[in-house]
């Protein structure tokens, strides 16, 4: 389900409570200076920085992708400011990312 009509799936559940059956999940939090931003767009960046996928933060400002392995970007966008985090997933797992939004 998505959440101010733009698309993006809102996140449930929390990283640890994830599976990864195999494959390369990107996940984690996104932060600012009062605790987690819910509704935060989370944004994958391939290493080209070519546009991958987004998704909506849970209450909780969790997010997951999934995606190939790689090294990816992951970028927030909140009404608080932006943030961005890189990430390098060369084989498959929960490959864990924290995103500060000041």
């Amino acid at each position: 389900m998505s959440n101010d009509g733009c698309g993006a799936p809102v996140q449930t559940g929390t990283p640890a409570d994830l599976d990864t059956q195999g494959q390369v999940v990107v996940a984690g939090k996104v932060s600012g200076t009062q605790g987690p931003l819910a509704g935060a767009y989370v944004r994958l960046l391939n290493g080209d920085g070519d546009f991958a996928g987004e998704v909506q933060a849970s209450a909780g400002g969790d997010f997951r992708f999934y995606a190939a392995p790689g090294t990816w970007t992951v970028r927030a966008l909140h009404r608080n400011g932006t943030g961005e985090a890189s990430v390098s997933a060369a084989a498959p797992g929960l490959h864990q990312v924290a995103i500060s939004v000041g």
